[in-house]
């Protein structure tokens, strides 16, 4: 069992600081100190003392401390004999020594046979900066491997493509979290703020007090769409079109900032084209939304002294979450509201530190800085820091989904997950489970045995985030300093330390001695020096006392950029930003008489991702125990539902049933359901494995779905409800399941 109360890593202080290990908010929590009847405790408070979540905390950050302190927290290294999955097999205690030794034997003894990209890592969305480049550097090489890759794929890839395109960089939000409530016209494409980052609330509810109007587009109408102006009740797949039919009343009305875009933009004759057949009349018919509509809020935020995009996975989990994405963009850079107060286009990460993770190694086709590793300047100049030949340096891998492509094809034998369960994160999750039975050798390193270690190798005991020192950078590019709260439980090692002795026992320890996550950080701003994502002018006593800095932060005596793009001169070649006129393309898979409705996943305001770590919290598992379908009444009509019943969900790869829910406030059309949870609860056994051709990310959000009442008697002789083979092929002349997804494996963006 865990350590119960935690050690303060500080044992002479009643107050210890840390931030939420939950969303890319990254609120600032305080660990105060209690008695209690059982013996002393701690107790998790808002901190006043961190500019972002002004002084707030959601029921999930209130709660974060339960799954620190869960009696299933693994404390030593285990190991499986004989096979995982195997009869009579089960976890056997193991030392350190005996587990990294035989952990680095077999990956010798894989690479020996199979080559360096034999080996591969998964990362996660959640790790410091430090543990994401460290993880980066270690699998380039220590492991000499090109297969690296993190959960973060699955988040905000789409958006990071498009505002490189429109913008020539990528910074979740281009402008700090306060202009927002400076902004006076806000839309919200594809997010459900009150939900996923509910501490970020307060700065649209001081936005309305100032008069901003609110508009959500949203297939659902969650409780971000309660407080706004205009709700957009859009089908999924239906964005650019809407979006489209917005600019054609700004163009063919002339409001547009004619000045910024003939200054600061290339493009807008694409734009003519592209919308031309777009317009609010045909649109109409198309989505069912009203043509007044359309036009209203066209031009209340063309018209608005200031306005402002937030986009998030509703919009870019898709095929087409890229082209999407960017006609919101178009709607920023057409009306020129960019760079200036209460302006801007941001991407609401959903990680708590998914921005990092991509800014400094964990992606297929990245180096630190946001450098791209085909670029032979960027080689040079990261493998100078790391004091290697760059001819050392592998070449770009894949997107996530795809590692487990080349399992399925034998040309990876092993790999290392750390902080990430893509058992149930990964759509048409089976595959994935399938892949991962295939391996010679699977370490997962985490603070449970999740839903991927069951199929482990070995498992190894992580380190949670109020043990883990280091730092973040949250949703508006501000990075700061998360101090060690707690020590370590048991004999679990903090996930640096790991690396490095892994290293080590590899033949590569001496690219790998770091004696503090300081001093890779301080490697991290040397590697990251000159790249888009610039840290170098950061350090740990900046970071504290400024209470976090906005990248790039190129020299010690920068103050860091908080507004990006004031000075009207963007990151591509010509300092200007792109326009792209967006053709809008069809879903991976459309509806027909077999599979008529639209399956949609999402959140919900109780758990978090794989819910690794809130499926052990019983304060929101009481709350939400179970994922519910929610349809609309048109639908619990046509199926004749009583109370109390179920509802079977098949699509092309499989078959569930969950508990229902009826609401007037889904798209007729559309059903939703949460993907928080495994196995029989599993929605992602049934998703879409279809990816973006740049961007690599997976079509959670749309897949084509059959619903019927579940039978009674089939329920309760098969409790287990596991998910079956789809009993009907795709039809002809429907796209399969990854027909036309599997473009070219570069994983770019």
């Amino acid at each position: 069992m865990a350590a119960s109360p935690p050690i303060a890593a500080q044992p002479d202080t009643d107050r210890l600081h840390s931030h939420c290990c939950y969303c890319s908010m990254q609120c600032g929590v305080d660990l105060i100190r209690t008695e209690r009847d059982t013996g002393p405790a701690w107790e998790v408070k808002p901190s006043p003392d961190f500019p972002v979540a002004t002084g707030r905390l959601c029921q999930k950050g209130f709660n974060s401390l339960g799954h620190v302190v869960h009696p299933e927290r693994l404390l030593v290294p285990q190991w499986r004999k004989p096979e995982p999955g195997s009869t009579g097999s089960g976890w056997h205690q193991a030392s350190w020594d005996q587990a990294l030794d035989e952990i680095a034997g077999r990956i010798q003894s894989i690479q020996a046979r199979y080559g360096p990209d034999a080996v591969s890592v998964f990362g996660g969305g959640s790790l410091t900066n430090e543990v994401c480049y460290l993880l980066g550097k270690f699998t380039r090489v220590a492991l000499r491997s090109r297969y690296i890759d993190y959960n973060g794929r699955f988040c905000m890839s789409s958006a990071a493509a498009a505002q490189n395109k429109a913008f020539g960089i990528d910074r979740g939000l281009n402008v700090p979290l306060e202009e927002i409530s400076r902004s006076k016209f806000i839309i919200l494409a594809g997010t459900n703020i009150a939900e996923c980052q509910p501490t970020m609330m307060p700065y649209l509810l001081a936005a309305k007090k100032q008069n901003a109007i609110i508009v959500t587009i949203d297939p659902r109408q969650t409780l971000t769409s309660k407080i706004a102006d205009i709700h957009v009740p859009l089908q999924p797949g239906f964005d650019s079109v809407f979006v489209n039919a917005l600019l054609y009343v700004i163009l063919q009305e002339k409001l547009y900032d004619q000045a910024f875009v003939e200054e600061h933009t290339n493009g807008i004759d694409e734009i003519h084209k592209a919308v031309k057949a777009f317009s609010p009349d045909k649109v109409s018919m198309y989505t069912g939304i009203p043509v007044e509509m359309i036009r209203t809020i066209a031009r209340g935020f063309a018209k608005a002294e200031s306005g402002m995009v937030l986009t998030a996975r509703g919009v870019e989990q898709q095929v087409n979450g890229v082209e999407h994405t960017l006609n919101f963009i178009n709607l920023c850079l057409l009306t020129g509201k960019i760079g200036k107060p209460g302006c801007g286009y941001g991407a609401v990460t959903g990680q708590a530190n998914g921005q990092g993770g991509r800014e400094h190694g964990l992606k297929a086709d990245q180096l630190p800085g946001y450098r791209m590793i085909d670029d032979p300047a960027a080689r040079e100049h990261v493998a100078g820091v790391w004091g290697i030949d760059t001819a050392e340096l592998p070449g770009k891998g894949v997107s996530a989904y795809e590692l487990f492509d080349k399992i399925h094809d034998g040309e990876i034998k092993a790999m290392i997950v750390l902080g990430s369960n893509p058992v149930v994160s990964s759509p048409n999750s089976d595959r994935a489970i399938d892949a991962l039975k295939k391996l010679e050798l699977l370490v997962v390193v985490d603070l449970f045995e999740t839903e991927t270690a069951e199929h482990a190798h070995w498992l190894l005991p992580g380190t949670s985030f109020l043990e883990a020192e280091g730092t973040l950078t949250n949703l508006e590019g501000r990075v700061f300093h998360r101090p060690q709260a707690f020590l370590p439980p048991g004999e679990s090692m903090p996930d640096y330390k790991l690396i490095c002795e892994l290293a080590e026992r590899l033949g590569r320890g001496q690219y790998f001695r770091f004696e503090s996550p300081e001093a890779i950080f301080d490697e991290l701003c040397r590697a990251s020096a000159g790249g888009k994502a610039d840290y170098s002018g950061m350090s740990y006593s900046r970071l504290q006392a400024e209470k976090g800095l906005f990248w790039p932060c190129p020299a010690p005596d920068h103050p860091g950029t908080p507004r990006m793009f004031e000075d009207g001169v963007f990151r591509h070649p010509d300092g200007r930003a792109k326009l792209h006129g967006i053709v809008p393309g069809m879903p991976a898979e459309t509806t027909d008489a077999l599979y008529p409705y639209i399956l949609t996943t999402g959140r919900n305001g109780s758990h978090y991702l794989s819910g690794t770590q809130t499926r052990r919290t019983e304060a929101l598992m009481k709350k939400t125990p179970v994922p519910v379908a929610e349809i609309h009444p048109s639908l619990a009509e046509k199926l004749l539902l009583r109370f109390g019943d179920r509802v079977r969900l098949t699509t092309r790869r499989g078959s569930l049933v969950f508990d229902v829910k009826i609401s007037k406030e889904i798209h007729p059309t559309t059903v939703f359901v949460p993907f928080h949870w495994a196995g029989e609860h599993s929605i992602n056994r049934l998703t879409n494995d279809a990816l973006h051709p740049i961007s690599r990310m997976p079509e959670f959000k749309i897949c084509a779905v059959r619903v019927e009442r579940a039978d009674r008697e089939t329920i309760a002789s098969d409790p287990e409800n596991a998910a079956e083979t789809a009993p009907d092929p795709a039809p002809a002349g429907s796209k399969s399941t990854r027909a036309g997804a599997r473009r070219p494996a570069a994983a770019s963006s």
